[in-house]
Parts: structure tokens; sequence; C-alpha cells
């Protein structure tokens, strides 16, 4: 096991920084002071903790070019995304901060009481357990509605965006936040499982991969704590043969290649009419084609590497295999260290990697159906169940098929994204539980029964 954790630039090569893990000592020292943390903010009124929850994204936005080089440079995102990600972080904090005091009012229910109703509590301190891929909006999109609803938080992020880790709990200091409101833990998985089981820590949430999910949901369970869990996902874009491409190629391309791919939420699996399907084809292939492959750090790069050299190998392999029963390779498939070249795979079944699995780079893979029905079994068929994407003409009929979408999401005519007005989460092997809006500010407080005769 490794004493520290190391973050690397995925670009150059060039190790950025080593960060000590640690020791139990210090975890404990943080845990205690979580503790003394939350006895005072819960007592906060909900004007303070808005009023807080203001300046940092009033920091955000100042330290905006800043925050966006440090994701840019740990694990290797396009740095216009890299600001586009900062900047719905200062959006996401405005939303709670101007809607926070009405979604934790009291909820007022008539009986036969004198009085009764729904008292929001914080449950105390959550631990959040964070991926790389958006360093900043995965912990801030759990941090703003978590901490503003009176609990506290303890971070622990993944390892190659530690940086970013660091920086955001000096955010939440700098905004004024009480000290042991918001600790990031710099360890590593094997002192989960400890923490877990701490009396302190009341829940956990998740954003990861669903073989994380279902340790940390076991782990949970046995501790009797909730759980929110954001896993994995292989969304499905269904282009039905009424669909106006020249409108929206240029949305199922961005909604592929995003992040160089590396994104739960991207449209992973292509079912196309095949009446439309050689037209898609051609388009999206020009498309994907023109694409900017370059420095993430030139603002005009659209396409660069991937957050390390093991995943970009993953991905060529999940190829390579589909490739050997039956796939097509249209373009791509060429990898060198953290680089994976963008690539579309044709030919595409049930069976091969690249449709059972989630494939965490710019691969789409295309699959030829005969008609609606077959593009909505096909769809469905796969244990994860995060979001659907369907482009057509035809809205009437493709809203009718609202309950027959198995997953949390379902878009049409967009690709799918998150929103803070908006519940996120997914179902099946994508996890259980919803970020986000009313429903995620709501996922860790105590939903009291207050009756008064």
């Amino acid at each position: 096991m490794s004493s520290s954790l190391i973050s690397t630039n995925p670009y150059t090569g060039e190790r950025i920084q080593n960060y000590e893990l640690y020791t139990n000592d210090q975890i404990n020292q943080i845990v205690e002071q979580s503790t003394k943390a939350f006895d005072s903010w819960k007592t906060q009124e909900i004007e303070e903790r808005t009023d807080k929850l203001r300046k940092v994204g009033s920091l955000l936005e100042e330290r905006k070019q800043e925050y966006a080089a440090l994701i840019t440079e740990e694990m290797g995102k396009p740095i216009s995304e890299s600001i586009a990600e900062i900047e719905k972080c200062a959006w996401l904090c405005e939303f709670y901060a101007v809607n926070a005091e009405d979604f934790l009012a009291d909820d007022l229910i008539d009986t036969e009481a004198q009085e009764s109703f729904i008292s929001y509590d914080p449950l105390g301190c959550i631990l959040a357990i964070m991926p790389w891929n958006y360093p900043f909006w995965q912990v801030m999109r759990f941090a703003a509605p978590t901490l503003t609803a009176g609990n506290v938080a303890l971070l622990k992020h993944a390892a190659n965006v530690t940086g970013c880790a660091l920086a955001i709990e000096e955010l939440f200091k700098d905004a004024g936040y009480p000290k042991g409101c918001f600790q990031t833990l710099l360890t590593d998985h094997d002192t989960i499982e400890e923490l877990m089981a701490n009396d302190t820590v009341k829940a956990v949430t998740l954003t990861g991969s669903t073989k994380a999910g279902k340790a940390i949901a076991s782990i949970a369970g046995k501790n009797l704590k909730k759980s929110v869990l954001e896993l994995g996902g292989s969304n499905a874009c269904i282009v039905w043969d009424d669909a106006d491409l020249d409108t929206y190629l240029d949305t199922m391309v961005k909604a592929r290649m995003q992040n160089t791919g590396q994104s739960c939420i991207a449209a992973k699996r292509f079912i196309v009419e095949e009446g439309i399907y050689d037209q898609f084809l051609e388009v999206f292939k020009e498309k994907v084609s023109a694409l900017a492959i370059g420095d993430p750090t030139d603002k005009d790069t659209d396409i660069t590497v991937l957050a390390r050299p093991d995943l970009a190998q993953k991905v060529k392999e999940q190829v390579d295999q589909s490739l050997e029963k039956g796939a097509k390779l249209v373009t791509g498939n060429e990898v060198k260290d953290a680089f994976y070249q963008p690539t579309i795979i044709t030919n595409v079944t049930p069976g091969m990697p690249v449709f059972e699995e989630e494939v965490f780079g710019p691969v789409a893979a295309i699959i030829k159906v005969k008609d609606r029905k077959e593009s909505i079994q096909l769809a469905n068929q796969t244990e994860f169940g995060l979001g659907t994407m369907l482009f057509t003409e035809s809205i009437e009929e493709a809203l009718q098929l609202t309950g027959a979408i198995e997953d949390g999401a379902f878009f049409i005519n967009e690709l799918v994204k998150s929103d803070p007005r908006l519940p996120f989460g997914g179902t099946k092997g994508s996890g259980y539980g919803r970020e986000l809006s009313r429903e995620g500010i709501l996922e860790f407080v105590n939903k009291k029964t207050v009756y008064v005769k």
C-alpha cells in the first residue's frame, strides 16, 4: 500500500505533486472536528448558510481560470470544458442559495391534529466518495445542498485529483464556513470501511463504478447507514428515421465526445433505425473526424488524453474484444500513452464489451435496428439505467414511451445532462437516490413527523 497520493499530468506525463496520506491520528482529529462543527452548524439560520453558499459561488467565478487550469492539469480535460465546469458549479450555488429555504421549510399536513407537519432536519456528517472525471462538479453537486441542509461533509476524492480536492476544502474555508464543516481526507480506500463504521458518519454518497457502488452499499448496509449511489452508465442514443440530423447531429457527437468520452451519462450506444442509418453514419463520421485533437490547455481543443494511460488501454481492450466478436471498425482505435483516438465501431450486437460494459472513452458503438420497437427494446437491454436520449420529430409518440424507458432520465432531442433544477440519478446498475433539485437536498435529512394534539 502506497503512503502517498501521486498527481500526474496525463498530457505531459510529468509528476505534479506527491501528497502524503493522513495518519490515523490525523483522520481521527478530522472526524472529531466534524462532530464539533455539526453541533454549531446545524443551529445556524438558513439565511446564514445560504449567504455562505453565495460566497462560494462568487469565489468560483473569481477563481474560474485558476480552478479550470488545475482540473486540466490533473485530469486532462480540455480547458474550455474545465471553465464550463466551474461556471456550472457557480450556477449550482446560486440555485440552492435562492431555493434552499423553500425546499427545507416545514411541510404542513392537514390531519386531525391541532398541528402536524414534516420537519427536515440534518443528519450530521456525510461521507462523499467522488471520481476524477468532473472533479469540481461532482463534489459541489453533493456539497452545496448537503451543507446548506445543515450537514457537514468529509470528502474522499480520487487520488489523481488531490489538488482539486484540497482546493475545494480551501474554497469553503475562504467562504467563511466554520472549521470542520467541509474537510478533505487524504487517504486510501482501506480507510473507508472504518470511516463508515464510525458513529460520527451518518450516511455516504458515492459517484463511481457499479463495482464500487456494490461494495459501498454492502458496507453501508452492514452499518445501517443511508447511501446514495450515482454509478456507471451505458446510455442509449436512439435515432429514429425522422430525426432532424441537420439540427441535432452536433449534439449527438457532443453527447459522446464531451470530456473525451469520460462521462457516465455520455451517449455510448447509438441505436439507429435502418431508414436513416447510412446518412447518420456518414455525417457522424465527418463530424468526429473534424474534432480538434491536441493540447488540453488550448482553448480550441475538443479531444485530448484520457485521465491515465491505463484507462486508454482499457478502452482499447474493450474495442479489440468487440472486433474479435464481429464488430467493424470505421475509424480510430489507436492508443499512445494516455491518448486514445476517437473511434466509431459498427455491427455492434449484444454480448460485445462495447454493448454490455461502460466504455469510458471516445468510442461510439453504432447499432442498426429495423424499427422503433426494436430500438426501445435494445435501449433497455442493459444492466445500466442512467439515461436515454431519443432524437425524433415524433414528439407525442416519444412521450408515450416515457414509462417504457427504464432509466432515471429520458431526454428527447437533447443529450442527457445534469441540471440543478432537475433530479439526477439512475436505476438498476446505475445506482439509486437522487442528486440536485429539491430531491437532492432532501436525501440527507431526517424527514421527521411532528404531531401536536
